[in-house]
């Protein structure tokens, strides 16, 4: 019997305190070594749409949601007793009839409506009615949805999909899917999987199902899991992870996976691999705070505690303090304008442009995730720019007046030399795309789900012009910061 693990179940456990997480792990092992043990206390879901899914008692309240076949054992969910048992009754597990991939699908009979968000008017002031938004995927065929992993209940939904409902409508779909429809959304043109359905005899061989189910060949495995001392087991990297961490990519490469699936240290072994690979090259391993540049720093120094003269050609810091030191580098002092000064300078041009009716707070959101994320120059740019994720619909004229703000405020930027850190990556961007030789050899970008337009652009011509450049690690799903937009616009 294959035992299996999904990520919706990896995600679920890293919720749960660490003493429930030890003894979910416990049982998981358990189950491993003797599925059929009475022990087990397996409980069939009657109520479940899904007549495979069973639960296992872990303690008083906490259950593990399992899809039990004669073939196959999937760890699929753990939660508290009622939570666990509701999720189970929200799913099922199916091949997609187009794909051949494995998936978890969400029955959309149990999902309230998609909605609009309501807008409030405190944010942004109109006196006309707003336009009703197109649907964005209207024109596109209702098979190549399904080549790319859309199932076929969510079909409906899909197609009549705006602007404003998209990124619910995302979180509701597998992660293939999700992703295609946002390229799409954002402009870009999804590849259709190279692969056929007739392919593969097993739907969990599918490359898009093995992104979200990981088979657990042996009990050593597990085992070698849950026992290995934790300083070590941090820096631990999974066999099955290895073929990631030494492949050849013939051109920017992107792993993804939700919590506790290994990314960070897939991307840690990647960088340390590069180093070792290719003895006169320099590593960039970055992400996206400071934090968490530390923390990456801490746990690379315990993999590479007995080669410290790798540490020379790897550098690790926050991707804005690496923009900051590369730009003084190359073109001197940079003076970032801070978050109050430029709410102040919004403010202050605010009160003098007599039409402005917009709440600052609007103001300071349309500026950061559009205008200078964007670096718009002009209002034609303005303009014509689609402003995906933002929840405020603006028409041409109401539009106009809020380039009426932003060009006074980027005429003071400017009278004051003072850069944002869009401008800044932007115009690093440029200088670096300049020079014969870039200042990286390799770029390793952990957390990447949450790297914006700007660090992006700036990233794709700062990692070198050879194989294997750029590495990405994240999670698309979980973006805390940005608004989704395409990364091959941005050259990558």
């Amino acid at each position: 019997m294959n035992f299996r693990i999904s990520d919706t179940f990896t995600s679920s456990l890293a919720k749960l305190t660490g003493d429930e997480q030890k003894q979910v792990k416990t049982t998981a092992f358990d189950l491993q070594m003797n599925p059929a043990s009475p022990s087990m206390s397996l409980h069939k879901l009657d109520r479940a749409r899904d007549k495979h899914f069973w639960s296992i008692r872990v303690s008083r309240d906490i259950r593990i949601i399992i899809h039990k076949t004669n073939s196959s054992l999937l760890l699929c969910y753990v939660d508290h007793h009622d939570k666990a048992y509701q999720w189970a009754e929200c799913r099922k597990l199916e091949t997609h009839p187009r794909t051949g991939a494995a998936q978890l699908v969400e029955i959309r009979e149990t999902v309230q409506e998609i909605t609009i968000p309501n807008y409030v008017h405190s944010d942004v002031y109109t006196d006309q009615i707003a336009p009703v938004k197109p649907a964005l995927f209207a024109e596109v065929a209702e098979e190549t949805l399904l080549e790319y992993g859309v199932p076929i209940d969510w079909i409906n939904d899909v197609l009549k999909a705006d602007e404003d409902s998209v990124l619910q409508l995302a979180d509701h779909l597998p992660s293939e899917a999700a992703e295609a429809l946002l390229e799409l959304a954002t402009g870009g043109q999804p590849q259709l999987p190279a692969v056929s359905s007739r392919e593969f005899i097993d739907p969990f061989d599918h490359p898009d199902a093995q992104r979200r189910f990981r088979i657990m060949s042996n009990v050593d495995e597990l085992a070698l899991a849950l026992d290995y001392p934790w300083e070590k087991w941090t820096v631990f990297l999974h066999p099955a992870q290895r073929q990631i961490v030494e492949k050849n990519y013939n051109g920017p490469a992107r792993v993804s996976g939700s919590a506790g699936t290994g990314k960070t240290i897939v991307a840690l072994h990647r960088a340390v691999y590069l180093v070792r690979k290719n003895p006169d090259a320099r590593v960039l391993l970055t992400t996206f705070s400071d934090t968490l540049a530390k923390a990456l720093h801490t746990k690379l120094s315990r993999l590479i505690g007995s080669e410290p003269r790798l540490a020379e050609r790897l550098e690790v810091q926050a991707i804005d303090s690496i923009g900051i030191k590369l730009y003084e580098a190359n073109m001197g002092k940079v003076n970032l304008v801070s978050s109050s000064q430029l709410l102040q300078m919004i403010k202050d041009v605010k009160k003098e442009v007599s039409q402005s009716k917009f709440s600052e707070r609007f103001l300071l959101g349309e500026w950061e995730d559009v205008v200078d994320a964007w670096q718009l120059q002009s209002w034609e740019e303005y303009r014509d720019v689609k402003r995906l994720g933002r929840k405020t619909r603006l028409p041409e004229l109401q539009r106009a007046a809020v380039w009426s703000v932003f060009d006074k405020v980027k005429q003071l930027l400017s009278q004051q030399r003072l850069h944002t850190k869009a401008s800044m990556f932007s115009e690093l961007a440029f200088k670096i795309a300049e020079r014969q030789h870039p200042p990286f050899d390799f770029v390793i970008v952990d957390e990447a789900q949450d790297i914006s337009v700007p660090q992006l652009r700036f990233m794709a011509t700062m990692g070198g012009r050879q194989d294997n450049s750029l590495f990405f690690a994240g999670d698309l799903g979980q973006r805390i910061f940005q608004t989704p937009f395409s990364w091959k616009s941005l050259g990558v």
